[in-house]
């Protein structure tokens, strides 16, 4: 028996995220039901999109508003039955610590894999983790400290003639840390290196025969 794909009411469905390149909160989907709720209790506003109408959070606010007025938005959603996706960087409800204590978790999980590796792909994996150039480690720590060192040199004032500028310094450590993540990406994949050939031992030359023998 032909089994038929099941009819989802997939406008149902909402997700509420942060648009990593404007920095905007953003809801995609849902049913005109689902975008008075948005409006009404979020303070969403609707746009238009190259697929459609959109809802987002106005432009400028604090993250901590945002986080506040996505979580009520989601919140009423779910009350309203719809499903919805939430990002978790975005849910007030949320403990403050648990993100970090998940990170350090995290970190000491990779500590140990690294220790308890028996294989070059284990390590490789490992390292993957720390070096991969969209969401490895090391590239997400660059990318603070850069916004830091922007955020910095707009407040600090130029440092005293004759003295090291310690907010220029963040500028070169971001430079150095872009590089330490490519020598790690780098040595995730090790070059073969061909196997060394066993010394081989010619056998000696053989002595030539005394003239004489040979007339024999």
């Amino acid at each position: 028996m032909k089994q038929t794909e099941p009819d989802l009411w997939v406008l149902e469905y909402v997700t509420i995220t942060k648009d990593p390149r404007t920095d905007l909160v953003v809801a995609i989907g849902g049913t005109e039901k689902a975008a008075d709720i948005l409006q009404r209790t979020g303070g969403f506003l609707s746009a238009p999109g190259p697929r459609g109408d959109y809802h987002r959070l106005p432009h400028g606010l604090p993250v901590e508003q945002q986080r506040r007025k996505a979580t009520a938005a989601s919140h009423a959603l779910l009350a309203a039955g719809h499903s919805v996706h939430l990002d978790p960087t975005l849910n007030m409800l949320v403990a403050p610590d648990g993100e970090r204590e998940a990170a350090l978790r995290y970190l000491a999980g990779l500590a140990e894999r690294a220790a308890a590796a028996t294989t070059s792909s284990e390590v490789a994996e490992v390292l993957t983790e720390i070096a991969a150039p969209v969401h490895g480690l090391l590239p997400l720590a660059r990318e603070v400290v850069v916004r830091a060192w922007i955020a910095a040199s707009d407040f600090q004032g130029a440092a005293p003639a004759g003295e090291p500028d310690p907010i220029a310094r963040l500028g070169s450590t971001a430079t150095s840390m872009s590089e330490a993540a490519r020598v790690i990406h780098h040595a995730r994949n090790p070059p073969a290196r061909p196997a060394p050939r066993p010394a081989t031992t010619s056998p000696p030359p053989s002595r030539a025969q005394p003239a004489e023998s040979r007339r024999r």
